[in-house]
């Protein structure tokens, strides 16, 4: 006889009682279908359910399932696989990890009161985080670095605490874990135990500048790869853009494999972020991408614990069932971790169904209030509510009622719906995990208002905590928040080790070992740019063509990944769907209706270009993942991602800086660039402000260039800085759609071009009055126009093409400045962007030269670029009368 469904009671629940007009036929459906269940199993009753639905929908009866399940864990009790480890032993580690990172946020804020620093977080994702340590986030096996594991890490164990890992025996090249940003001191903690950080690195929490004098490395606030740069993989500081760079990184690993450039199966990528973060709108804006790529190397774990930094994520709801309702008609696989082992003797006892009601009923904001009260409370207010949850609570002590766990704190549990996380196929998949924040903390911070900026603990509060984990600390360490470190040799250490070890080592741990990749000689793919001999065409133009040749090369054109979000062909490059296709995971299942034509449409599995649609979001995040692959998969590719200038700082400035941060190296494309070069547009269109931002990034290299020689000659630096010299630096070119004859590049002026600026000509007079004239982009062409208005008027000029004003304006940058700025008489300079732009340089301009700059400041307008240029005062006549009235003094 089948044992009884876990959810029995729930089938005879009857929500609808008071709309039923026969409640007797119901209850033969009820009955039939409990039969079916109990003599077919799961897999019978989905099937008829499908049936049913179908049936449904073709008569058209305006009825649709309810995307939310009951108030209960996804993964019932006999479905649970045996917990694989030493539970004692994992749940003591936790414990000390717990501690540790406790002790260090609480010491910097004793000593330093304005460090800051986060607990409740850690406190609420810690079995979370540890379960997936021990048994699931898989590190880059040495033997995939080519070279020995760093540390001499050991690899083995005692054989008592031996446990099945996951793909030990064969080469792994690491899975890719996304970290909660505000949990950073328990990887701290754990890397602590792991002998991968000092006490006295942990002691220096958020002390980055005066670590170093103390013999200590100082730990980043929060993951930052270019402050830890052999740690932190991933920066998630900033919320949202984990979410959405964990769901294209496992896009691009596909990328990767359907290429054939890599085998990523076996690998996933693991993001536990929190649910507050949810309302971001980059964590939800690639979830149907997701779904519809059945990215299933791809799992989250969304740590609800029902709090944000001001009080409830829902107060007046459940973000849990808000949360399923949304992943699961994105099309996601939902696995809900909701309550510990701890109710499955409650839930088996509850043959009336009380507690799935009782929780249907339970809004967020009072469940905090039950997570920050005691077990008597809790009795009387939760369990009190009816005579079926008294029943259930007799017997129980208040301390146990105190004790009973949410599933995200339980580690049989959340064992549980991480295996079945890893073994779904075809979707990606959530874990909704019902969790404390500032779990464990009690009257300090657990489920409270403030716990969030909770920082310092008294030494009751300090003492209570130590009891509550049964930590080995005396009164006096507890007081002194002394760090705790097992004996070497002990279980503890051994078995710490040894799960690691199995599970391919380290983690975090950043990597940045690639081998270069050769670039081929600049005259070979772009002799039509640097000899262009007047010829006219646009700098996207030349691009494009310039892109198309390289992808030819047999060695670097592999590894070049096009980017778009949906403007190829605005952008010209429709001649590349033919040449290397668009990517799509399935090929192309259709005729396109240009077929026929030599630009036809076409997507392939191998495809190379990556087509984002209308998404500059997805476009960025996906460019980062290619970028960072170097370090991430050891494979250089070369991203180039081209957009329109006005939606790129401006509008994803956020995710370009986490790319800068996680070390990216690529190229940005900022195309239809300036405030007067795209007329017709607009406002909205029009960029006057992204050489500004761009140069606020430290290791992004922006440049203006005017010409289609000079674009050659910068794009091949930066292929050889990054992948030649492997120089953790991107590049950020804008292009213009403004055709006009291209000059040959002078000889001798590349060196210039990637310093920032060199002597495009000479006009007029070389003696009597004397400007120098500075433009970039499309304003040295009116440039130029205005060196010749003033050769006919009897003044000398000399012009100078600044291909990237920050170069000039950064320290390095000073002696090219002084070269160029070496003549007499005033400067002027021009550019189509704000003022700020040309203003940077003038700490640079030596003393006695008078210094007039011209911009784009204010809103964009509709109109043809030359009134454009009249109206924000850009063109020659405008560069012209400012070097007059510079002259005149």
């Amino acid at each position: 006889m089948n044992a009884p469904h876990p959810l029995a009671p729930l089938l005879s629940q009857d929500a609808g009682a008071a709309r039923d007009t026969d409640p007797g036929e119901t209850a033969e459906w009820r009955e039939a279908f409990a039969g079916l269940l109990a003599a077919g199993g799961p897999e019978r009753a989905r099937f008829m359910l499908d049936e049913l639905a179908r049936l449904a929908r073709a008569h058209r009866i305006g009825w649709k399932p309810e995307l939310a399940t009951p108030y209960v864990n996804t993964v019932a009790v006999e479905q649970q696989p045996v917990f694989p480890g030493d539970l004692a032993l994992e749940e003591r580690l936790g414990s000390l990890m717990r501690w540790n990172a406790l002790a260090m946020v609480v010491r910097a804020n004793q000593a330093y009161g304005e460090l800051g620093g986060h607990i409740a977080s850690y406190a609420s994702a810690a079995d979370l985080f540890e379960v997936g340590f021990n048994h699931f986030f898989h590190g880059r096996d040495a033997a995939a670095l080519g070279r020995p594991e760093p540390g001499g890490a050991p690899s083995g164990g005692s054989a008592a605490h031996e446990v099945a890992s996951v793909g030990a025996t064969s080469l792994h090249r690491g899975d890719l874990v996304f970290f909660q940003p505000h949990s950073a001191p328990g990887v701290y903690a754990r890397a602590f135990l792991e002998g991968r950080l000092s006490e006295a690195d942990l002691m220096h929490y958020r002390q980055e500048i005066v670590a170093p004098a103390a013999g200590a490395r100082g730990l980043s606030s929060y993951p930052h790869p270019w402050l830890m740069p052999d740690f932190w993989q991933f920066p998630t500081g900033s919320m949202g853009i984990g979410p959405i760079s964990s769901i294209y990184h496992a896009r691009f690993m596909r990328y990767l494999t359907h290429r054939k450039l890599l085998d990523c199966a076996g690998r996933k990528v693991w993001g536990v972020f929190g649910d507050g973060e949810m309302d971001e709108p980059e964590s939800m804006s690639a979830l149907t991408l997701a779904a519809r790529e059945k990215l299933d190397n791809l799992v989250w774990v969304v740590n609800c614990n029902l709090q944000r930094l001001d009080g409830p994520v829902r107060g007046n709801g459940r973000i849990i069932d808000e949360l399923e309702q949304l992943f699961a008609g994105a099309g996601w696989n939902v696995v809900k971790l909701v309550w510990g082992s701890d109710w499955d003797g409650l839930f088996a006892r509850d043959t009336e169904g009380a507690l799935a009601r009782a929780f249907a009923h339970t809004v967020d904001g009072q469940m905090q209030t039950f997570a920050a009260k005691d077990g008597r409370y809790n009795r009387e207010h939760f369990f009190g509510q009816d005579e079926a949850l008294k029943r259930l609570a007799q017997g129980m002590t208040d301390e146990q009622i105190d004790r009973l766990r949410r599933g995200g704190h339980d580690l049989v549990k959340i064992h549980a719906a991480y295996a079945a996380a890893a073994a779904h196929r075809g979707q990606p998949t959530v874990i909704l995990a019902h969790t404390k924040k500032g779990y464990g903390m009690g009257t300090a911070g657990q489920g409270r208002m403030t716990t969030h900026s909770q920082k310092k603990l008294d030494d009751d509060e300090l003492i209570a905590f130590r009891n509550r984990f049964d930590l080995p600390l005396s009164d006096e360490a507890a007081r002194g928040l002394a760090f705790y470190k097992p004996a070497e040799g002990s279980a503890e250490m051994q078995y710490l080790r040894a799960r690691r070890a199995a599970l391919g080592g380290q983690l975090p741990r950043r990597e940045t070992v690639c081998d270069a990749l050769p670039v081929p000689p600049l005259a070979g793919y772009a002799q039509f740019a640097l000899a262009a001999d007047g010829k006219e065409m646009s700098t996207t133009m030349a691009f494009v063509r310039l892109l198309g040749q390289l992808l030819k090369d047999p060695q670097l054109g592999p590894r070049i990944v096009p980017i778009v979000a949906d403007e190829a062909r605005t952008f010209g490059m429709a001649n590349l769907f033919k040449q290397v296709g668009i990517y799509s995971s399935v090929g192309q299942r259709y005729a396109p209706e240009d077929i026929g034509s030599v630009l036809s449409y076409r997507e392939a599995l191998d495809g190379q270009i990556l087509e984002e649609g209308i998404s500059e979001a997805g476009a960025i995040a996906s460019w980062t993942a290619a970028a960072t692959s170097y370090s991430v998969h050891g494979l250089a590719m070369l991203p180039f991602y081209i957009y329109y200038s006005m939606f790129g700082f401006q509008r994803v400035g956020d995710a370009i800086w986490a790319a800068a941060d996680q070390r990216a190296r690529g190229f940005l494309l900022g195309a239809t660039s300036g405030r007067t070069t795209l007329g017709g547009e607009g406002l909205q269109h029009q960029d006057g402000s992204s050489h500004l931002v761009a140069a606020t990034i430290p290791n992004c290299k922006a440049y203006d260039p005017a010409f289609a020689g000079e674009m050659a000659v910068i794009v091949d630096a930066g292929m050889r800085e990054m992948l030649v010299e492997q120089q953790d630096v991107f590049y950020y070119v804008t292009l213009m759609n403004e055709n006009y004859a291209q000059p040959s590049l002078p000889e001798g002026a590349a060196e210039g071009v990637v310093r920032g600026g060199y002597r495009f000509g000479t006009y007029g007079p070389q003696d009597g009055p004397r400007v120098t004239l500075l433009g970039s982009g499309a304003i040295l062409t009116e440039v130029v126009k205005a060196a010749e208005q003033l050769a006919a008027e009897g003044v000398g000029s000399e012009v100078l093409s600044i291909t990237s004003w920050s170069e000039l304006a950064r320290p390095g940058g000073a002696g090219t400045l002084a070269q160029l700025l070496a003549g007499q008489g005033p400067i002027v300079a021009a550019s189509d962007y704000v003022r700020a732009v040309p203003e940077s340089l003038r700490a640079g301009v030596p003393s006695g030269r008078r210094y007039v700059t011209l911009g784009t400041d204010g809103f964009g307008r509709s109109d043809t670029r030359a009134a454009l240029r009249r109206f924000f005062g850009v063109d020659a006549q405008a560069v012209a009368q400012a070097a007059r009235q510079a002259l005149a003094g």
